[in-house]
């Protein structure tokens, strides 16, 4: 067992614990900056929670606005915490990045909403269904694409 070098004093050693001491997970075994890059992303989420001031400035909404930013982290990183594509991966920290900064400028922590009427998008053999679907999955914009059409 390592221990750390400031803990020769104490009498139970601390064990030194490894940023990558899960070596089975998906995110290390592909590239090691991509995990500190997502890792980085994950801590900076918490330090702007922990800093958010609700728009209102009422304290009910500050809290309120820093559970969701909370909670909205922990359910979307541990829903791709077993993602092994790199391209994937890239997408979700760009996604990450896009949510953060629009939060910040707009200073509201809830994804911007889009609207797309229904069968809004003209196609160029008129309007059909599955043409439809194609057009509003590729006008999605990037920070929503964790989201679920409702």
């Amino acid at each position: 067992m390592t221990s750390l070098p400031c803990d020769k004093h104490l009498s139970h050693p601390i064990p030194a614990v490894s940023l990558y001491k899960d070596q089975s997970s998906s995110l290390f075994n592909g590239n090691p900056i991509i995990y500190r890059t997502v890792l980085s992303l994950y801590m900076r989420v918490f330090r702007i929670a922990r800093t958010w001031q609700a728009h209102s400035g009422v304290a009910s909404d500050t809290l309120t606005e820093r559970n969701y930013i909370l909670q909205e982290a922990r359910t979307l990183f541990r829903q791709n915490q077993q993602m092994t594509d790199q391209e994937s991966i890239k997408k979700c920290i760009e996604e990450c990045e896009a949510r953060i900064e629009i939060g910040l400028h707009y200073r509201i922590p809830y994804p911007r909403a889009t609207y797309l009427p229904p069968l809004g998008l003209a196609t160029q053999k008129g309007r059909k269904l599955r043409a439809q679907q194609r057009l509003r999955k590729q006008a999605k914009p990037i920070y929503l694409e964790s989201h679920k059409e409702t």
